[in-house]
């Protein structure tokens, strides 16, 4: 068995782990009743962290096992960046569970890893040989030093969620809960997207097109789903194959968009069948689930999770980063889709902390600003990653 035989196994088994894990937090949650049975819940909740190390150690196996065996960090693509970003996300999780000791934090932040890991997984994970601006150890630093610091400032976007949770009323018609409904709709549009790529997947869809790239140069490309955008001046080269509706320009990358184009559909679908099913809006059935949080603490885990991460990013997204692009590309900005979305993130981050720290924007406006913020590094990490042709297209 190879190193990259064994670097799926440990990734595999990561994702079991975590997947149980987030039963076990579900089990303690349930197991706060006032009858006296805060001993049962903190058993549960034990064997919950327990389980989530082991996960997180399993998956720093995947990440070092296929470090070895291609030579460089596993972070230059999509397949190996999510995994890893979702890799510090529990990292970061158990850093803040053992610093506060809140259960339900698990039951939301591990699915989320859950989620990011499925959604990698969607994508290729050969390994190929680097392109020759990646081949730099600046890349690593500015790579794994940006990630861990997105996933510190995730958790802000966890505790910011549950506080929402417990906060807005569900059963009063307001702009607060449309909203924060809809975050939870575009999280079950992340599960669209991992449904729409089995379901295709399994269908054995594959379409050859030739295209006229930004360099004016003909080049081909497969699409694996039904292609409703097509590439800058295409040719169809499969037969019987659905022609695209619509023809992009060179900048934006149609194939990518029309993956995100099927992940609204399924995951739309999806969200409606909850309803119908449930007869229930997902917040309140989520809602029952953290009535018995602390609203205070959960505001200072938000606020001490930025001041943690912020300077990480910072670090990370903005000053090792340049020291790449110098290093890669001979400067140091270049105006990039990728560069100014970071950018982007960076002012939020600091708008948050400055609104906290002078404004005294604390507990629900706090709340919200954690949860934008995250929406904005998502975007990042899909719309700008998937859609918008760059520098960083390799990815």
């Amino acid at each position: 068995m190879s190193l990259i035989d064994i670097s799926g196994y440990l990734l595999f088994i990561a994702f079991i782990a975590y997947l149980v894990a987030t039963l076990l937090f579900g089990g303690a949650i349930k197991s706060k009743k006032p009858d006296g049975a805060v001993q049962r819940a903190e058993k549960w909740g034990k064997v919950a962290i327990t389980v989530t190390i082991i996960g997180l150690l399993s998956q720093l196996g995947y990440f070092i096992t296929r470090w070895i065996y291609t030579g460089h960090a596993p972070v230059s693509n999509m397949f190996e960046f999510t995994t890893a970003f979702g890799m510090f996300i529990v990292g970061a999780f158990i850093l803040i569970y053992f610093m506060y000791r809140v259960v339900v934090l698990g039951f939301v932040a591990l699915p989320i890893a859950i989620l990011i890991i499925a959604y990698a997984a969607m994508f290729p994970n050969e390994v190929n040989p680097l392109v020759p601006s990646l081949q730099s150890y600046w890349l690593t630093v500015h790579v794994i030093t940006a990630a861990l610091g997105q996933s510190i400032l995730a958790i802000s976007a966890v505790a910011g969620l549950i506080y929402l949770l417990k906060d807005i009323n569900s059963k009063q018609k307001s702009r607060n809960r449309f909203w924060l409904e809809f975050i939870l709709y575009f999280v079950v549009l992340v599960v669209g997207f991992v449904v729409s790529s089995i379901t295709f997947k399994a269908m054995d869809y594959e379409a050859q097109f030739t295209y006229v790239d930004k360099e004016e140069f003909e080049s081909e490309i497969v699409y694996y789903m039904p292609a409703v955008f097509g590439m800058n001046e295409y040719q169809v080269l499969t037969d019987d194959v659905m022609e695209p509706l619509v023809e992009m320009p060179p900048i934006i990358n149609a194939k990518k968009l029309t993956t995100v184009f099927w992940s609204f559909i399924f995951g739309t679908v999806i969200y409606l069948l909850i309803r119908l099913i449930t007869r229930r809006r997902i917040i309140e059935m989520l809602q029952p689930l953290v009535q018995k949080v602390n609203l205070p603490l959960l505001d200072e885990i938000g606020y001490r999770s930025v001041l943690i991460g912020f300077p990480v990013f910072s670090l990370g997204a903005l000053v090792f980063a340049m020291i790449w692009a110098q290093e890669a590309w001979g400067r140091f900005w270049g105006w990039d889709p990728k560069e100014v979305w970071a950018l982007i993130t960076w002012l939020f981050y600091a708008a948050f902390l400055h609104l906290r720290l002078s404004k005294g924007w604390e507990g629900r406006k706090s709340a919200w600003l954690a949860l934008v913020g995250f929406a904005i590094i998502l975007f990042n990490l899909i719309v700008v990653n998937l859609v918008i042709a760059g520098l960083h297209s390799y990815a």
